[in-house]
């Protein structure tokens, strides 16, 4: 049974394919066409998922969708009809949008396929998100919660799943939207919604919570797990372009400009920004201003998330909860569920927003709709496309690129701890490229995290961003508890997958500076032997070089790029940056 799932014309456009249960490739088409958040058909992901099962088209016994277009057409109709002619131009660029591609994206895809339409099926979105959450987990039963903007109607959705079935039982509708309460700060705190988001997680630990109060007049919940959105503040229920209004300005004061710098005199000014302007301190007060509202915002929606958590498990009664929707990618309020709510194990799998509805659409046809058994479960996040030796050698040979090809795995890994422990920056580039937003040791840039410097050098020389952004640690799982505060560390899989955020222990905060943010955390990753062996030995050969089986990690890419593919876009970004050493599988390249 080959059942192909696929997202795509929000953002993040994925496929995934699934034969007879088993997850055999998954991958955002951003990935192959190079545009970041790429929300078009997938044709190059579908085509890779295909050739990585050895399928063609007409192999495929069920194709599904992960929303359902005339639904999501309704609830756009509708709400600009409730607030025309204020939505006007809502109105009429989701008719030019809906009219012509979305609305008839079944038929569109059983014609680019070139499958009968009786085999294009679409589901619901917030079931294709509780689906990628529950069906590749580990657990026979769990509570499940789905958080995001919105799908067709929905925002969130409370729910529970035991062997083959799921069922969502209560829901919480457009327009109250934690996810869209959160991309109304990002859009205020001068960054892209849909993009930014995480860095006002980042920004967050540099402020303090002043606005609470501020912020809890734009949310009320309800004693069931509900929350309702003040409306009075908000502008996205009928602009295509702003999402907060003038009473928001009126309460949190004037937006931070896109595009300025961020500073305080905590995070620090990198040299990359230029010389210091005049009036730094100003400018550093300002951002302190908005440093607060980031972290105001950021504890608000923990709470909400941990009030919505302890509801579902007074209704459920189970002791494992299951997570999906691009909320679900706040590993700050992650960590803050598995330490403060009932709940002793969470489940959430890395590509936790829109694209990762593409792998829940394949397995909730397969269990939901077909009944069938489970009998997989996503450890790792390496579901990508890989590249052979030969391609690799092939392109630099004929790019006339000086490499070495090193031939002992024992070898290749001294070679690069020596280069780390030298305090080089390394490209990592090794087997399927991974599945979701997070580097996870397959296209990845690594350093020393035992420097203190290791954080401006990276971000100076090769990130360009933000300097209070932070970078993740990756431990082998059997060192994790020794370093952070996460009891039973190997058994908590949101760390797997980088989505969580732990407390340093004291004692490593001088051990790991370059990886410990400012308020003592860090977004591990846990890494195993058994699904990442190359990546676990480079690690306990660090740490045998060092002491500290940790190493630095951040995600293969240049500030506004999707991670690196190829060996050719792995190359391009090394060469472009300041990296010392590039390692593709077993071939070196360094700058001549």
């Amino acid at each position: 049974m080959n059942v192909l799932g696929i997202s795509c014309f929000y953002h993040d456009s994925a496929a995934a394919l699934v034969r007879d249960g088993v997850l055999i490739a998954a991958a955002e088409e951003e990935r192959f066409s190079r545009i970041k958040h790429d929300f078009g058909y997938p044709e190059q992901a579908i085509a890779f998922c295909l050739a990585e099962a050895g399928l063609t088209a007409q192999d495929l016994d069920h194709v599904v969708y992960y929303e359902k277009p005339f639904l999501k057409f309704e609830r756009i109709l509708t709400s600009c009809l409730q607030t025309f002619p204020r939505s006007y131009e809502v109105f009429r660029e989701g008719m030019i949008a809906w009219l012509t591609d979305k609305l008839w994206v079944q038929n569109l895809i059983s014609d680019r396929l070139g499958v009968p339409a009786k085999r294009v099926i679409a589901i619901d979105h917030h079931a294709a998100h509780a689906a990628s959450a529950f069906y590749p987990s580990p657990f026979d039963e769990a509570a499940i919660l789905t958080v995001d903007g919105v799908g067709e109607w929905a925002t969130a959705t409370f729910g529970s799943g035991t062997g083959s079935r799921l069922s969502l039982s209560h829901e919480i509708r457009f327009p109250h939207s934690l996810g869209l309460l959160y991309s109304a700060f990002t859009a205020f705190l001068g960054f892209e919604v849909n993009e930014g988001e995480y860095k006002v997680m980042g920004m967050a630990p540099y402020g303090k919570p002043r606005y609470l109060d501020d912020v809890w007049k734009l949310i009320t919940l309800g004693d069931d797990g509900s929350f309702r959105l003040n409306m009075e503040y908000f502008s996205f229920q009928y602009s295509a372009r702003h999402t907060y209004n003038h009473r928001f300005i009126k309460r949190f004061g004037p937006p931070r400009p896109p595009g300025i710098h961020f500073f305080t005199s905590t995070s620090g000014y990198p040299s990359y920004f230029g010389p210091k302007p005049a009036d730094y301190e100003a400018l550093a007060r300002t951002n302190q201003h908005y440093a607060d509202i980031a972290a105001s915002i950021q504890r608000v929606t923990e709470e909400v998330l941990l009030h919505m958590a302890r509801a579902l498990h007074r209704r459920s009664g189970m002791k494992k909860l299951c997570m999906a929707g691009g909320v679900a990618l706040n590993s700050v309020a992650n960590g803050r569920i598995l330490r403060e709510t009932p709940f002793e194990e969470l489940y959430i799998q890395p590509a936790a927003g829109d694209g990762g509805g593409a792998v829940g659409a394949a397995f909730y046809a397969y269990h939901q709709l077909l009944g069938k058994p489970r009998g997989f479960i996503m450890k790792h996040g390496a579901w990508g496309k890989e590249y052979s030796q030969g391609e690799t050698l092939d392109w630099l040979r004929a790019q006339n690129i000086a490499h070495e090809i090193v031939d002992s795995e024992d070898v290749l890994l001294d070679r690069v701890v020596d280069s780390l422990v030298r305090g080089e920056v390394v490209g990592w580039h090794q087997g399927r490229f991974e599945w979701g937003p997070r580097a996870l040791g397959c296209r990845s840039i690594l350093a020393d995290p035992r420097r203190a410097d290791m954080k401006d050098i990276v971000n100076t020389k090769i990130k360009f961003r933000e300097p209070y952004r932070p970078f993740a640690p990756s431990v082998v799982a059997e060192a994790a508890e020794r370093y952070f505060d996460l009891p039973d560390a190997a058994r908590h899989y949101p760390a797997r997958f980088m989505l969580l955020v732990a407390p340093v222990r004291p004692e490593h905060h001088a051990t790991l500076p370059a990886t410990t943010h400012v308020d003592g955390s860090g977004r591990l990753q846990t890494v195993f032997r058994e699904e990442s062996p190359l990546y676990h030995g480079l690690i306990e050969r660090f740490g045998r070089a060092t002491g500290v089986p940790v190493v630095m990690n951040t995600s293969f890419n240049l500030k506004g790029e999707p991670i690196v593919t190829t060996p050719a876009n792995a190359h391009s970004t090394f060469t472009r940056s300041e990296m010392d050493l590039l390692v593709v599988g077993n071939v070196l390249v360094r700058k001549s």
